[in-house]
């Protein structure tokens, strides 16, 4: 690679992108303007809520006689507010027909206008309410003075006093407010009754209060403050990042498609990877200046505007350093995602409609970390995005031993996704129909007759991609409607259905619908005779270490109390069930169903993307999906990328059902070993010990020498001759460097239907 054909393509890209008004406007001009007027916006927004009124409706206003006064004229009482001027927030109207109608009619009454918005909330008294108050304290009084009822009379007497109700809309955000209001009012005014009758009853308020609850914050204003802005500023950082990127990035690739000067640039002498480099060195430069600018506009409007609203202040000079430090890595990301994604794309209106796309698959990652109950951990610490804000808040929160302990983690895990964005926008640029895909009209129709009139040996990678979205939709949109089965009956006939009806079936009409050759998509041969026994002994080795790598997932993202309460209602239920049933069940029929669809129809279309990895990992991915829980997910993404490798490999799913099969079958057999089955030798508690629940737990030696055993067998797979589809000889042979026609046919084997 040469830095100066990097330099001379970066500097060009600059001076185009700085004669576009529009994209001066998004950088620089934008963030002057947006955040002071939208500082003003919240300043004005927060003043109009504080002095907004609400209207209260009081039914059974004949009850002011109650000691102490509720209310004073027309207001509730001065005494019952913190800030006397506060109470003027409370407007009270007094029901004109108290007295004149029936208590039950009056309450109809209320709830009507209240339902209508006539009166945000209202006030309601139960008739002779002040009478039977004042007869409890005239009980009190009478108790005190020797002249005490019966307990039973007291009893009696104290049980008749109503309660008054609020009556309020939670449809409605106002009625709400004004309950809060109206609860904390007959709270203070509830407190000063008790209080007053432990007077007259002798009785002190320590007996009945003995102390009071105190709350001493140790947080500096300055970290209080930071708890507010780290819950803005990574945000904002994130969004502008990606705002700022995509922009130049679609004018850089699919604004030179439309102007007819990409092909110029690439009969340059300049490499492809030089090409993407100079191209993604200027969108990073215009994505940090983005956001650059939108945090010193919105830390210039937090000192002059938003200190002046509760819990705001200037950001911590910390914060600024921080996302300073931050933003290289982001921009990166975001720059290599989007110059990938503008590469695809055909014109600059297409490049457009796929920012809300990347933008949604982007905001759960953003939004996850502002939970309170998400908190910075190794485990999250390894999710991309998300590491990056909760290591963004723990530093503006003022905590940074987690953020020095899980520092290296999210660098390691943010470097790995800039690299392999970097690495697909370079492929996107390699690839001559991405970057000059013809025009097309979507015809539904149409296309399902292009798919089964001119339909190839294996499917395209668009029938793969569909075949696995179909998978996944059903699966989750039956999920939910899905009960725990009562019986080992409704259990068997649950699998069942789900095997066939759900994964298998939309495979298996998919092949034989849209591909010439099912038995060819479908990978159904024989493979080298000693595959099969090989894909067996290869799960049996790796199984400690599975175990292994199972229980560091759990350790990392810990299940819920109801999944691990389901999980453990369904072991039940196996014991339960004849164990060759259960075998049957949980390993030969996903061992055929899943991966006739997954390592079947969905990897051969794949394979056709020109890369054997990529189409192993992409299917492992759909593989992993399709388990509903996250931590059963991440396990057989792992299991789907090995069995994937034999299915590749050998050229025949049977391997990748063997391996499945006793990878699924070893666990129930674990399960089903007890501790007296342990013998009773002290070297083999270095081998195996009894878990804690059943079962057997493997030492390290086991674990070790199952990997060794492991890593030969797959050694033995790699040196099996691979089948490749035309595209991965095609791309193999771009990477050596050879045009001539006759060396694009891989020299061993090619896959049919290229």
């Amino acid at each position: 690679m040469k830095l100066a054909n990097v330099k001379l393509i970066c500097a060009r890209e600059i001076r185009d992108q700085l004669r576009d008004r529009r994209t001066l406007f998004i950088i620089a001009v934008l963030p002057i303007v947006l955040y002071p007027l939208l500082g003003m916006s919240l300043f004005q927004i927060a003043q109009f809520t504080q002095q907004q009124k609400a209207r209260i409706l009081v039914v059974g206003a004949g009850n002011r006689a109650a000691s102490p006064s509720l209310f004073d004229g027309n207001h509730f009482a001065r005494w019952l507010f913190g800030d006397p001027k506060t109470a003027e927030l409370l407007e009270l109207h007094f029901d004109p027909q108290d007295g004149g109608v029936s208590a039950a009619e009056l309450r109809r009454d209320a709830n009507t206008q209240v339902k209508l918005g006539a009166y945000e909330a209202a006030l309601w008294f139960p008739p002779d309410f002040a009478t039977r108050l004042n007869a409890v304290r005239k009980s009190i009084v009478d108790r005190r003075a020797g002249r005490d009822d019966s307990p039973h009379q007291r009893r009696a007497t104290v049980a008749k006093v109503p309660s008054p109700d609020i009556i309020y809309n939670t449809a409605s955000d106002k009625s709400q407010l004004a309950c809060a209001r109206l609860c904390d009012v007959l709270g203070r005014w509830t407190k000063r009754i008790e209080d007053e009758n432990l007077e007259l009853s002798g009785v002190p308020k320590a007996a009945v209060r003995p102390f009071a609850i105190g709350a001493a914050d140790v947080a500096s204003p300055r970290l209080s403050q930071g708890v507010m802005w780290a819950k803005i500023l990574p945000v904002l950082l994130l969004v502008w990042a990606l705002t700022g990127a995509f922009y130049p990035a679609i004018d850089l690739c699919a604004g030179e498609k439309e102007r007819g000067t990409l092909e110029t640039l690439l009969c340059s002498p300049a490499a492809r990877g030089e090409i993407v480099l100079g191209k993604l060195i200027t969108v990073m430069l215009f994505s940090a200046m983005t956001a650059l600018l939108n945090l010193l506009s919105v830390g210039v409007t937090g000192w002059a505007i938003l200190t002046q609203l509760p819990g705001f202040g200037v950001p911590p000079v910390a914060a600024i350093v921080a996302l300073g430090v931050a933003l290289l890595p982001i921009s990166a990301l975001f720059s290599a995602l989007c110059l990938a994604l503008a590469a695809f794309a055909r014109s600059t209106k297409e490049g457009q409609y796929y920012l809300m796309p990347l933008l949604i698959l982007s905001m759960p990652l953003v939004i996850l970390p502002m939970s309170p109950g998400v908190q910075l951990s190794l485990g999250t610490s390894l999710i991309p995005v998300t590491g990056i804000v909760l290591l963004l808040r723990s530093l503006l929160e003022g905590d940074y031993w987690p953020a020095i302990q899980f520092a290296p983690a999210v660098a390691a895990v943010t470097v790995a996704a800039c690299m392999l964005s970097i690495r697909w926008a370079v492929d996107q640029f390699n690839s001559e129909s991405v970057l000059f895909r013809e025009g097309e009209r979507l015809d539904l129709r149409l296309w399902l007759r292009h798919l089964i009139r001119d339909r190839g040996p294996t499917p395209t990678v668009a029938a793969a991609l569909c075949c696995g979205v179909c998978i996944l939709v059903v699966r989750f949109s039956v999920g939910p409607w899905i009960t725990m089965p009562a019986s080992p009956t409704g259990f068997a006939l649950g699998t069942i259905l789900t095997q066939l009806l759900m994964i298998a079936a939309p495979a298996l009409v998919m092949a034989m619908l849209f591909t010439s050759a099912p038995r060819q998509t479908l990978l159904l041969r024989w493979p080298a005779w000693w595959t099969i026994p090989g894909a067996a002994i290869l799960a049996a080795a790796l199984h400690p270490s599975t175990s292994v790598v199972s229980s560091a997932v759990e350790r990392l993202y810990p299940m819920s109390d109801d999944v691990r309460r389901a999980l453990e209602e369904l072991a039940s239920k196996f014991q339960q069930t004849n164990v060759w049933l259960l075998l049957l069940l949980i390993a030969v029929l996903p061992a055929i169903c899943e991966e006739l669809a997954f390592r079947g129809f969905i990897l051969s279309g794949f394979r056709h993307l020109g890369h054997k990895w990529r189409a192993i990992i992409l299917s492992a991915l759909l593989f992993g999906l399709a388990h509903g829980i996250l931590q059963q997910s991440l396990i057989a993404s792992l299991i789907g990328v090995m069995i994937g490798y034999l299915a590749v490999q050998s050229g025949s799913i049977l391997p990748g059902m063997v391996f499945h099969l006793v990878h699924n079958a070893l666990p129930l057999a674990n399960a089903s070993v007890t501790p007296a089955m342990f013998p009773p030798w002290a070297v083999s508690r270095l081998l195996v010990t009894p878990g804690v629940k059943g079962g057997c737990v493997f030492g390290w030696p086991l674990v070790a020498a199952g990997a060794v055993i492991g890593l030969l067998v797959l050694i033995c797979f790699s040196r099996l001759p691979c089948a490749k589809s035309a595209e991965e000889s095609l791309e193999e042979a771009i990477k050596r460097g050879e045009s001539s026609p006759e060396k694009l046919v891989c020299p061993e084997r090619t896959i049919a239907g290229g």
